[in-house]
């Protein structure tokens, strides 16, 4: 019997890895000039969590969790998102008492059961960032700032900003009951969901994508302008900030969020290279969550992105990863003498940072130096009697072809890989 991957959860190949690398590395780098710090929360968290922090009217709580019973009969849920573990995490551990103003990333895999698609898996991977424990208006524009930025350095283009506010709790308890007069009369030619969502949250209907409810939708009330005053100045503050700095946004009326966490500033960054699927990142303000999850009045914002959309845009950049995927040094060898001073020298140079392999299939050097160009080595040195003899071998650079005569000492060797 043979066995696949489980449908919806895909390998991470070799080949691929190089470009997961570059971008957890490029994400850990902008975190850290933004000052944010790591934190990695658990896989599974009790069920509750996310159907009282995400929302019971939200689709991923009613159709997306992959939920089970443990053998003592509690519901755990496989994460579907990392804002609401992040916050338990908050709560949980005291954070707020050591100190309440908290700026921290992640990056791990989360759970949705969703119809795989190019970019989409069930499992699937996110980064993202929650600044904790302030309303400054300022805090949203650096955290809007902080995903820009990761966006230029992994070089995407044709980026722009949907930013829309939906106030707070009290402002969203009017909005949805303007939504719920809007669609009264015309909820009875849209969608089943749209008709459940009416019930039980209409500000979800917002999210519709059926081409049928579209018409419906594009003429609805915005929630921007059913603002309380200190929400509509917060509103009015982050846009003037982004102006000063050069930001450049659109404002969507009926940008809500899928998740009911969210409060005031909700935003997306976009990319025209996604095509119809064109959101890298999503976020907004959460100011309500860690109270409703048993921890103090505490304001948040932050937003997640998916990594596998970013690899795809990466993938077509010309050279995106560079010298990551190539081995630095190939040792095609012949005799056992060669062999052992070939073995020891890649030992003393692995132990030096540099990337070193052999061909331990014990072949003809025809066929070693064909497996070096196949792993994209850069620099060449082969091993014989003579070598061996003379204890200096040719360097040979793979792209140009050029030779340089080496002592096979690991000093030598490190110095002229290194242009030394």
């Amino acid at each position: 019997m043979t066995y696949e991957s489980v449908r919806g959860m895909r390998d991470i190949l070799p080949e691929e890895v190089p470009y997961w690398t570059l971008l957890e590395d490029t994400v850990r780098e902008i975190a850290r000039r933004f000052n944010y710090r790591e934190i990695r929360p658990p896989l599974v968290e009790h069920t509750e969590l996310f159907s009282r922090g995400i929302g019971e009217a939200t689709d991923v709580v009613n159709k997306e969790m992959y939920t089970f019973s443990d053998k003592k009969g509690r519901s755990l849920t496989l994460r579907p998102e990392a804002t609401a573990s992040v916050i338990r995490a908050y709560v949980d551990h005291g954070l707020y008492m050591s100190e309440p103003f908290q700026k921290l990333f992640y990056i791990g895999p989360m759970f949705r059961y969703d119809k795989p698609q190019k970019g989409r898996s069930r499992q699937f991977h996110q980064y993202g960032v929650e600044a904790i424990g302030s309303l400054d208006s300022s805090l949203d524009v650096e955290v809007i700032d902080l995903a820009w930025a990761l966006m230029e350095t992994l070089g995407v283009t044709g980026l722009s900003l949907r930013l829309n506010s939906i106030g707070c709790a009290a402002d969203r308890e009017r909005y949805r009951e303007v939504l719920r007069g809007y669609f009264s009369d015309r909820i009875g030619t849209m969608c089943e969901d749209c008709k459940r969502r009416y019930e039980e949250n209409p500000l979800r209907i917002l999210d519709c994508k059926v081409e049928l409810c579209q018409p419906a939708i594009d003429d609805s009330p915005g929630s921007a302008d059913h603002l309380c005053p200190d929400c509509a100045d917060h509103f009015e503050r982050v846009r003037r900030i982004l102006d000063d700095q050069g930001l450049s946004y659109e404002i969507d009326r009926r940008l809500v969020r899928g998740l009911d966490y969210y409060t005031r500033t909700v935003f997306e960054l976009i990319s025209e290279d996604l095509g119809a699927q064109d959101a890298l990142l999503g976020g907004g303000r959460y100011d309500d969550l860690a109270e409703m999850l048993g921890g103090p009045s505490t304001p948040g914002i932050g937003f997640a992105g998916g990594m596998e959309r970013l690899i795809l845009i990466l993938k077509e950049q010309t050279n995106a990863c560079g010298d990551r995927r190539r081995l630095d040094l190939f040792f095609a060898t012949l005799g056992e003498a060669g062999r052992a001073l070939a073995l020891n020298l890649a030992k003393a140079l692995r132990e030096q940072g540099i990337s070193v392999d052999l061909d331990y299939r014990i072949r003809a050097l025809r066929k070693q130096m064909s497996y070096a160009d196949q792993l994209g080595a850069q620099y060449l040195l082969v091993f014989g009697d003579d070598e061996v003899s003379t204890k200096k071998g040719k360097l040979k650079e793979m792209d140009s072809g050029q030779e340089r005569e080496v002592t096979l000492t690991p000093e030598d060797i490190s110095a002229a890989i290194n242009g030394r």
